[in-house]
């Protein structure tokens, strides 16, 4: 499977961010309503803050064209409002200057008694990470490879929710992700699996699709939102999400999020929801 290296400091707050992030406000929302602590896990999670006025965020243009025009919708659907008042209390109400990545956003949204771990392979980002979660003492951090690193860490049982969301710089990325929901949902068999990945072209989405399915005994809830047509697999066309063990009402938010990004952001694009395996 092709390379697709996301560097995420390019293409903060852009329209696969808002795809993912406002989904998991919504996971993690519908996760908190049962009393019981929740345990989130993060495989990459980045530098988890991105600054939009700096060179890599401005030489991509793509927050501009994203999370900026959400945040000066006037009329966005509910699921996806919870995203744009954490944006809006990280830049004080002012300019959007400052974008959250998923490990500020759980760390914001957790309860007490609620714990995160982000794992980070690369020491720099993973030291940018530790700065930024430094003020959240149920946000810890860890120098590692994420797919080992969570499921050497993941409890067999309890409430847990697990975000795959790598840079795709790997050509093996695919098939780690694959057998991560596979391993994950082994281990903790009620754990809430979301992987994010690019859409480039049909073929490799189908083929990690077939691959998922036939690793994890399992229903998966699939949101995809397709930008234009895939018609130049040089270019990420779109994005997915894919969810094992996904909670009882979150089909409908998730497509919510899909069709406002892909009608409101997209070009000719198609958003769709369903449920495979």
């Amino acid at each position: 499977m092709p390379k697709v290296n996301y560097r995420h400091a390019f293409h903060a707050g852009n329209f696969a961010d808002i795809v993912k992030h406002a989904a998991l406000l919504d996971l993690l929302a519908r996760l908190q309503a049962a009393p019981e602590p929740l345990a989130v896990f993060d495989t990459h999670g980045g530098r988890g803050l991105y600054d939009l006025s700096g060179d890599e965020a401005q030489r991509s243009g793509e927050a501009r064209a994203g999370i900026e025009r959400l945040m000066t919708s006037g009329d966005l659907p509910p699921a996806l409002q919870p995203l744009q008042a954490a944006v809006s209390k990280l830049n004080a109400g002012g300019e959007t200057t400052l974008y959250p990545g998923s490990p500020l956003l759980v760390a914001g949204a957790l309860r007490k008694g609620d714990t995160y771990l982000g794992c980070e392979l690369r020491p720099q980002e993973h030291s940018a990470l530790s700065e930024t979660l430094a003020g959240w003492p149920a946000a810890k951090t860890a120098c590692a490879d994420g797919y080992v690193e969570v499921q050497k860490r993941l409890p067999k049982e309890g409430a847990v929710l697990v975000l795959i969301d790598p840079p795709f710089e790997k050509s093996d990325d695919y098939e780690r992700c694959a057998a991560a929901v596979a391993a994950m949902t082994r281990k903790n068999p009620t754990a809430v699996v979301m992987v994010w990945l690019p859409v480039k072209d049909l073929e490799t989405f189908d083929a990690f699709l077939r691959e998922t399915e036939d690793a994890y005994d399992g229903r998966l809830l699939v949101g995809e939102a397709r930008m234009r047509p895939l018609t130049d697999p040089m270019k990420m066309n779109g994005c997915a999400l894919v969810v094992a063990n996904a909670p009882a009402g979150f089909e409908a938010p998730l497509g919510e999020i899909c069709r406002w990004v892909v009608e409101t952001l997209g070009e000719n694009g198609k958003a769709e929801v369903w449920t495979a395996g």
